[in-house]
């Protein structure tokens, strides 16, 4: 297959590409942006679908721009928003999965999951239950359901699509999906997946004319990913899109042998609809493995790709590959937002891309055409992780800076090797950013017409990588950094970010962001507070507290001529550990009389060590370095470790004020060790050879991490109390 087609198909590099300049680390400010707004904007296409009365998909329309034209709640009034009810879903039930479901909204009705795998219809006046329907006992992200021909569509944790009716909730049809050898004449049967994890099924389901699609998930596990379309009436399978192209397929020689068939490549959000093009713009995630790349020579198309597909057959007509042979779990897994631009005196239709490399890729929607122009720009080289020599740079700025910085929560835990974007790796673990959660994760976009903006919230959190052969850190979030996060407004017509606002809080992980016709945007954070914004400049006009982390978008509705705003706060696990969980279905008024949710505890702003505690006077007050704490002998393993992160025993040592802690390398161990403390600088050992020791005594009240020095990541952390 000739190169360039290969990798990116009908879009290829384009001239009048501008060159790239990283952003520098911001200084934590929004600016004042009203007299910028990037105007004017074309009327959208009137085939994406309203949102005003209702909201009846997640995004809100067929395009996934996230906007209601609803405008009687505006930047005036909106301080006058209150609980027009409550509900808890699931009994007040606080220890459950992630809650990443969106609420869809139609004819006065709300639907929503629950990962508890139970389907509500909820009266969107009232709060009441209309009916509840259970779809299974394995439990699993869900994030959105489908309407369309008085139905509802569904997926379960058992892989079982199921469309109920809209009225009742009864089950109308019901259909496995990911069975095994399903269509492939390649794959054994008796083998699963072609020989890997069968994956699940994943993503809000999207409803277009007589059709639904479907999404999976699974990559990290080496599940072969897939798009399903089915037919909305019977549930039968319309067509079958594979994410790692089989033999005698376009792109299947982008993969070395046989890694195809494990190889990744799940599509695991929902995609947008063009009608008038009759396109599914559908996003493709990260090949397997994650970070090692030895196996996989190849470009390993459609990982990291967004594919055309045509709606109606299955068949790609255009793709874009954003990372080429993707080593850093960059997938750029976002629902594409489809817009029609002025740019100049030209109508521009685009497809919105991107991204966890904190950059937009903004594409013809009709030929994948860069709009902005790609420079494909040499990158550092691993022979050993079979990179590809150039990644594409789209022309604009990025939206966060891509290296770490001392100005942000991106400053690296030291003694890590460290990088820019694209920085390769091989054994040791190595701080980049952005990390594997962004930039910008899997948070829905939204691009309101009255400014011309599209926005996005995003993290400030690197991430570590490795090869993870012998058991090394594996994208892990180096243990004892901080994090942090906050929103951007990008001018789709340059592809620069126009203001960011940043705060205390990564805004990366499903903290959608809705835009109204009354010039006000709301988006969750993970500690639980619903915010109000001023769509010009990022303004806070209202916050509320909904009791648990809001990781699902905001919607707006209308009944009998009055305007709410309903979201979904459940909580999450990433990309903190501890958001608080929750099943807290709201919805706002003018003048609501039910108050906010107490504040639970909010997540703890820094990775956290989450080994039990050990007393100090269990173990002699003594840290043994290089070795993993035995619990159940309540003593330091007895063999060498130099690539776990929580080699040093106790991992997690309580102590009085005024204690002196010994931390020693035992004789036992080849090679040498150290503690360092960081970000506080209060110790330091040093490289400790075998046998030697090193004493401190800690005179202050506090939480103190610390590493080895020789194998950084190793974090221990000591809490003097």
């Amino acid at each position: 297959m000739e190169r360039r087609n290969f990798l990116t198909g009908a879009a290829a590099a384009v001239g009048g590409t501008m060159a790239f300049a990283p952003l520098r680390a911001p200084e934590a400010q929004a600016q004042t942006a009203g007299s910028r707004l990037a105007l004017p904007v074309p009327r959208q296409p009137a085939a994406f679908g309203p949102t005003g009365r209702d909201f009846p998909k997640v995004c809100g329309n067929l395009a996934n721009q996230n906007h209601s034209t609803l405008r009687g709640i505006d930047r005036g009034n909106v301080r006058r928003l209150g609980g027009a009810w409550h509900v808890n879903l699931e009994g007040g039930s606080t220890s459950g999965r992630s809650q990443q479901s969106t609420i869809v909204a139609q004819d006065g009705v709300l639907y929503v999951q629950t990962a508890q795998q139970n389907v509500f219809a909820v009266d969107g006046r009232t709060g009441e239950v209309k009916w509840r329907t259970g779809v299974g006992a394995r439990q699993t992200n869900m994030r959105g359901v489908g309407l369309g021909e008085g139905l509802v569509f569904t997926t379960s944790g058992e892989n079982v699509v199921y469309a109920l009716d809209q009225r009742t909730g009864a089950v109308v049809w019901q259909r496995e999906l990911l069975i095994a050898g399903e269509g492939d004449p390649s794959c054994d049967p008796q083998e699963g997946q072609c020989g890997g994890n069968r994956g699940g099924l994943a993503g809000a389901i999207v409803y277009w004319d007589g059709l639904i699609y479907v999404g999976t998930e699974g990559s990290t596990a080496g599940a072969r990913g897939r798009g399903y379309a089915l037919n909305a009436r019977t549930g039968e399978v319309a067509w079958t899109f594979w994410g790692t192209p089989g033999p005698g397929e376009y792109g299947n020689d982008t993969w070395e042998g046989e890694t195809w068939k494990t190889g990744g490549a799940v599509c695991w959000i929902h995609p947008a609809v063009d009608p008038e093009l009759g396109l599914v713009y559908w996003t493709f995630g990260n090949p397997y493995p994650r970070t090692n790349g030895s196996t996989r020579g190849g470009a390993n198309l459609f990982s990291n790709c967004l594919v055309a597909i045509d709606a109606k057959t299955g068949k790609r007509r255009w793709h874009f590959q954003s990372v080429h042979h993707d080593i850093w779990d960059y997938d750029n897994v976002m629902a594409p937002v489809l817009i029609d631009l002025q740019i100049g005196h030209r109508k521009r239709k685009v497809v919105v891309y991107g991204s966890k490399v904190g950059m937009y890729y903004i594409l013809d929607r009709a030929t994948g055409r860069p709009v902005h122009g790609i420079t494909e720009r040499p990158v550092p080289q691993e022979p050993r992780q079979k990179t590809w020599p150039t990644q594409p740079f789209p022309g604009g700025e990025p939206f966060v800076h891509q290296a770490p910085s001392f100005h942000d929560t991106t400053r690296p835990v030291p003694y890590y090797p460290t990088g820019e974007i694209f920085t390769p790796f091989w054994d040791d673990a190595t701080i980049l950013f952005p990390g594997a959660g962004g930039g910008a994760d899997w948070s829905y976009l939204s691009f309101s017409p009255h400014t011309g903006f599209v926005y996005v919230g995003y993290g400030l959190i690197n991430s570590s990588y490795s090869n993870t052969n012998g058991g090394r850190v594996n994208t892990a979030r180096p243990l004892g950094e901080y994090f942090s996060g906050g929103l951007a407004a990008v001018d789709p017509r340059t592809n620069k970010p126009v203001w960011r606002k940043e705060g205390e809080w990564s805004l990366a992980h499903g903290n959608g962001i809705l835009t109204t016709a009354g010039r006000v945007m709301f988006q969750g954070r993970p500690d639980g507070v619903l915010v109000a914004m001023d769509d010009a400049d990022g303004r806070d006009l209202w916050t509320w507290q909904c009791g648990a982390g809001v990781h699902t978008s905001p919607i707006s509705y209308e009944i009998d001529g009055e305007q709410y705003v309903a979201v979904f706060a459940g909580g999450s696990g990433l990309p903190y550990p501890d958001i608080p969980k929750g099943d807290h279905l709201w919805a706002f008024k003018l003048g609501g009389k039910v108050g906010p949710a107490p504040a639970p505890t909010p997540p703890s702003k820094r990775n956290q060590i989450r080994a039990a505690a050990v007393a100090g006077s269990a173990v002699n007050d003594t840290v043994t370095l290089g070795r993993i704490w035995d619990p159940a002998a309540g003593a330091p393993g007895g063999e060498e470790n130099t690539v776990a992160q929580n080699a040093m025993s106790p991992q997690h040592l309580t102590v009085p004020v005024g204690t002196e802690v010994t931390f020693v390398n035992p004789a036992g161990n080849e090679h040498s060790h150290g503690a360092a403390s960081f970000f506080e600088h209060v110790f330091n050992s040093g490289r400790l050879k075998p046998g030697e020791s090193y004493k401190h005594r800690f005179t202050g009240r506090g939480e103190y991490f610390y590493n080895d020095p020789v194998f950084p990541q190793s974090t221990g952390k000591i809490v003097v109390q």
